[in-house]
């Protein structure tokens, strides 16, 4: 499938695995992707929202729910993952978004995967995706700016 992404698309997955590195997880996530993807001016500019902002809300949201078990992290900083030759999986949030990424590409009628349909994927994942959590603590409506998105980039 990545046969069929842009250079900027690939650029933004390449920037999501460089994200899950710098943030010590293992898997690139959805959270990842968009962050990746938030890399993109055009991307920045359709959500409103830039990758310092969404990861500074992610790095939030993981103290706020460490917090609710009682671990606070104050002062504590995970160390980066180091890179390996080894391929990074995809958790199975951030698998699904490829295909709905394709399926916005289509719907344009264009047949290769830009960032902006990345991001329009990640505005479509369910109620319970990280991503939905991240844009909520950004005050993003999604449904609103995935038409937006759709409306203004033939998306």
């Amino acid at each position: 499938m990545f046969e069929q992404f842009t250079g900027a698309a690939r650029a933004a997955v390449s920037s999501a695995l460089e994200e899950s590195r710098l943030r010590g997880d293992r898997r690139i996530g959805t959270e990842h992707l968009l962050l990746g993807v938030l890399r993109e001016p055009a991307a920045a500019r359709a959500l409103v929202a830039d990758a310092d902002t969404a990861r500074s809300a992610l790095a939030d949201l993981d103290r706020e729910a460490l917090a609710a078990i009682g671990i606070h992290t104050q002062g504590v900083e995970r160390p980066p993952v180091p890179a390996s030759g080894k391929r990074t999986p995809f958790t199975s949030g951030a698998r699904a978004v490829l295909p709905r990424a394709l399926a916005e590409a289509r719907r344009g009628g264009g047949r290769r995967i830009t960032p902006e349909h990345l991001l329009a994927a990640l505005l479509d994942c369910d109620a319970t995706d990280p991503v939905a959590a991240v844009t909520a603590h950004l005050g993003i409506d999604r449904e609103a700016t995935l038409a937006h998105l759709r409306a203004t980039t033939a998306v």
